[in-house]
């Protein structure tokens, strides 16, 4: 038996608890940008985020509503990826606080920034990939807006790698799931793809 949720008969906020409990788990975008006029940096968690494009590479998220980081952007085209791993968890969720616009989150949640290689919004020092960003555009759908940004650079540290390849177990991301709940890296299934000609009876 299944339950039945209309989304025309249900507000906006009961639709939208439902659907980011069902569509999990979700990676992080932890978004770091300039205001316009390049007076204070920003660094907010998206979590509607996710590959776009791989040639030319693209990636995208949505802010939901007109957040700051979404304002940056539009004013300076740039921003930073970077990644959300799972020893940076209280942070993570600290930067989602609602600041006003005026406050940096990397100075009042107590986090180190490096400098991006080409792009000016910077980096967080304690995460292991950033992804620097050219906005590439931006699609307008009700209330959010989902940015598209073409990577220019991307920097993964060496602790990650493993024959110069990101290995998921030492990345150990994050993830958002439903109301207050996080994930963490659980038990990882790998498994090839079967090639058509080596599906059963493909032969004839």
């Amino acid at each position: 038996m299944r339950i039945d949720f209309d989304p025309s008969e249900l507000d906006r906020a009961a639709f939208y608890r439902l659907l980011t409990a069902i569509v999990v788990p979700r990676p992080i975008a932890w978004v770091s940008t300039w205001s316009e006029k390049y007076t204070v940096d920003n660094l907010a968690p998206h979590s509607f985020f996710t590959v776009a494009c791989v040639s030319p590479p693209i990636v995208q998220f949505t802010s939901v509503g007109r957040k700051d980081s979404l304002r940056n952007i539009e004013g300076t085209g740039e921003f930073v990826v970077n990644f959300a791993p799972e020893h940076l968890f209280e942070q993570i969720n600290a930067t989602a606080t609602d600041f006003p616009a005026g406050v940096s989150e990397f100075d009042a949640v107590g986090i180190a920034r490096e400098p991006s290689l080409r792009v000016k919004p910077p980096r967080v020092a304690a995460s292991p990939v950033a992804l620097e960003c050219e906005m590439h555009s931006m699609l307008r759908m009700g209330d959010s807006t989902v940015v598209f940004g073409r990577v220019v650079h991307a920097a993964v540290s060496e602790a990650v790698l493993v024959d110069g390849h990101p290995e998921v177990r030492k990345l150990q991301p994050l993830s958002r799931l439903g109301k207050d709940e996080w994930g963490a890296l659980g038990e990882i299934l790998e498994i090839s793809r079967v090639r058509f000609e080596d599906w059963p009876g493909a032969g004839g």
